[in-house]
């Protein structure tokens, strides 16, 4: 590996461990990690870079971790998921999550342009929020040619909405009088991430946790088309007739050729595992590659429009979800 393309690897690696240790000691403080380590990667970065801009020599490492290595780690995620949960959703459901995702996914996007947000910002709001939150922005964003400040700005909206989330959704639920079943569908539908889902459930019971968990689940197995369908429609508004690689980059074939392996059971529950945590880690270096790039002082400028592109996305989402519990019963 070239050395200019390692000391930018490096210093990304050196902001994603302090991210790391401070997810942990967060963790063993107040009993739970409020701001996961890609969040707490990419704020980090940021604020290096707000204080202090990297030499010219950094810049080849930094963009090698920002893109190559995030993709890295998108394919190896799909060794982490199953399709099985398809299986256990049933079909009423399935088809429930396809629409909520399908109807939000745009309707977000409109609300962001309406907003006056930038074409690429807005759909990685839209994604994130009608996905899986931060690794859906992670996916989406090589996919379209997202800015580190794009990237930068959903996953810290997104990252104080989720934790809000968490809070509320258990109130709302008894104030619409929600059993623990449909609690945990509702859960599964507009949480972001899976820790997420397993915090906002668990304290109602086994089956709100098992119900949101399965429907989650199952929500981010629409990652791989998603990424496609954008992959498309991105080609399509520059101008520009869609190339094979363009329709399907490389990571997203990957990721979905892995997540097949794993669903047929030729992906060991020791593979998944480790390359749940290399996934994780390449992830994590990559948002803080991507923050490196990221002064956080252009980042206050959008603000207003960015929370309530993303808190308004939440609440469209929350009432699609709403609206299909009633309608699957």
């Amino acid at each position: 590996m070239p050395r200019n393309v390692a000391w930018g690897i490096v210093l990304s690696a050196i902001v994603a461990l302090v991210a790391f240790g401070l997810d942990r000691a967060q963790a063993a403080l107040v009993g739970r990690s409020w701001l996961d380590t890609l969040v707490l990667a990419i704020l980090l970065g940021s604020i290096v870079r707000t204080l202090w801009t990297p030499s010219a020599k950094l810049m080849p490492g930094l963009g090698f971790s920002a893109k190559t290595l995030l993709e890295i780690g998108i394919v190896l995620l799909g060794a982490t998921t199953s399709a099985t949960a398809l299986y256990a959703a049933g079909l009423p459901m399935l088809m429930a999550i396809v629409a909520v995702v399908a109807v939000s996914i745009p309707a977000s996007y409109g609300l962001g342009r309406l907003l006056g947000l930038e074409p690429k910002l807005a759909t990685l709001i839209a994604c994130g929020n009608s996905i899986c939150g931060n690794s859906a922005i992670a996916a989406v964003a090589p996919v379209i040619g997202a800015k580190g400040e794009d990237v930068a700005a959903s996953i810290g909206f997104t990252a104080v909405l989720g934790i809000l989330t968490v809070l509320l959704l258990p109130v709302l639920a008894g104030m619409i009088g929600f059993s623990d079943e449909r609690f945990g569908v509702l859960a599964g539908l507009t949480v972001y991430a899976v820790p997420q889902v397993v915090a906002a459930t668990s304290a109602a019971s086994l089956v709100a946790l098992h119900t949101g968990t399965i429907v989650k689940l199952t929500r981010v197995l629409m990652l791989g088309p998603v990424c496609v369908l954008v992959a498309l429609l991105s080609r399509g508004e520059a101008g520009k007739g869609p190339k094979a690689h363009e329709m399907l980059p490389w990571f997203i074939l990957g990721f979905v050729g892995l997540m097949l392996a794993r669903t047929a059971g030729l992906v060991p529950d020791g593979v998944s595992e480790a390359s749940a945590v290399g996934s994780h880690a390449l992830t994590a270096l990559s948002m803080a590659a991507l923050g490196l790039g990221v002064d956080l002082r252009a980042l206050g400028k959008a603000g207003g429009p960015v929370s309530l592109a993303a808190g308004g996305s939440l609440v469209l989402l929350a009432g699609l979800a709403i609206v299909a519990i009633l309608v699957v019963g």
